[in-house]
């Protein structure tokens, strides 16, 4: 088999047993949001508003995971999220660490829900009394809800600062808070928009999982479409990476699944000359920008010490980030192809590097924040 062939065939895989474990694998490190409060506190209204999706309930579709908690994997054919929601708060003998261990060594944050005209929060204080002693959960959001119950600006603030304010002593820290209502006429008054944003900082998949921004053409409409399939190919990239020499192997193979998948959408077979045409329009850099990103990070995770932990994260990290830029440029080369228009070299590079680069400042951040501990600890 030449070159070429081995090309086409990496885009028009048959199907390759190894992977499914990869697979198995991103389903079990889904990032998870955990939500934690009363019933009626409007957990149902935030994951609703979350995927768009109104048939989603607490109760309805969520499965159980622990004896005190129930979990909803969302979308649930290829789910690039995880809800875990606490039930069982009333219960005198409430144990977290169970909830606890389902959240533990993953990305995930804590999200404490509660209506803002309910002071009597004795359940909730309990259970985050659990969870501050584990001392494992690091992110946390409150979520002040049905903000508008209560018309008058300085009841309904006093309100909000004094649910802050319990919250706050238990865990003994400042916690980001977010107040919204999902009923609210007027969306400014809503409070959604500044709670994706708060979200998307905690978990940075949502920043992608949520974009909002108007479609301004065909072919961007068609990938909203596609985004959700993209990013799961994405994290099942970044799961692989995660083991030394693992991702060598596995993400080529995993970008060349995404790939035929893709192709299939659009009713078109990989061949030499597309693939080829596609690899010209990137640049004649991008092969060489790639494999150097592949190996280099290989070569990371295999370092002592910094290769199983931040250079693990980093590879995970640049799996994902490259695989779905892969994703998003291919999308608008398969349009382009289908429609007979010609394709903009510059144009889909820039969309690559776009891609690519809006999901990795979060990484650069980490890495700074990891370089000044290190700094710390040598001092």
């Amino acid at each position: 088999m030449n070159w070429s062939e081995r090309i086409a065939a990496w885009a028009n895989p048959s199907k390759n047993l190894e992977l499914e474990h990869v697979f198995a694998q991103q389903a079990q490190a889904l990032p998870i949001l955990w939500l934690l409060g009363k019933t009626g506190a409007g957990k149902s209204s935030l994951i609703q508003t979350l995927t768009g999706d109104s048939k989603i309930d607490i109760g309805n579709g969520f499965q159980p995971c622990t004896k005190t908690a129930n979990v909803y994997d969302y979308p649930q054919d290829k789910p690039l999220l995880r809800f875990l929601d606490t039930r069982g708060l009333s219960e005198a003998d409430y144990d977290a660490r169970e909830d606890i261990a389902a959240c533990e060594d993953r990305s995930h944050a804590l999200l404490i829900v509660m209506k803002a005209d309910d002071p009597e929060q004795n359940d909730v204080i309990k259970a985050l009394k659990h969870i501050r002693a584990s001392n494992k959960i690091k992110n946390y959001l409150l979520v002040h809800t049905g903000i508008l119950q209560i018309p008058d600006l300085i009841q309904r603030q006093q309100a909000i600062t004094y649910n802050q304010a319990q919250v706050e002593k238990i865990l003994d820290r400042q916690i980001d808070q977010v107040a919204v209502d999902f009923i609210a006429d007027n969306p400014a008054q809503s409070g959604v928009s500044e709670l994706k944003q708060a979200l998307a900082d905690l978990l940075p998949i949502l920043a992608q999982f949520n974009d909002e921004q108007l479609q301004a053409t065909q072919e961007e409409k068609n990938f909203a479409h596609l985004k959700k399939e993209v990013l799961w190919y994405a994290g099942a990239a970044a799961a692989s990476d995660v083991l030394p020499a693992v991702g060598l192997v596995a993400v080529p193979s995993i970008q060349g699944k995404m790939l035929h998948s893709l192709a299939n959408q659009y009713g078109v077979e990989w061949d030499k000359k597309l693939l080829g045409e596609l690899a010209a329009a990137l640049g004649a850099s991008f092969g060489i920008k790639y494999a150097a990103r592949l190996g280099l990070r290989q070569l990371a995770k295999l370092i002592p010490v910094y290769g199983q932990t931040l250079g693990a994260a980093t590879a995970a990290s640049i799996s994902f980030a490259t695989t779905y830029a892969l994703g998003r440029a291919a999308s608008k080369y398969l349009y382009q192809h289908t429609q007979g228009e010609t394709v903009d070299q510059v144009e889909l590079q820039r969309l690559y590097e776009d891609a690519m680069s809006a999901l990795l400042p979060k990484l650069n951040k980490d890495k700074d924040e990891q370089d000044a501990a290190n700094s710390d600890q040598s001092q």
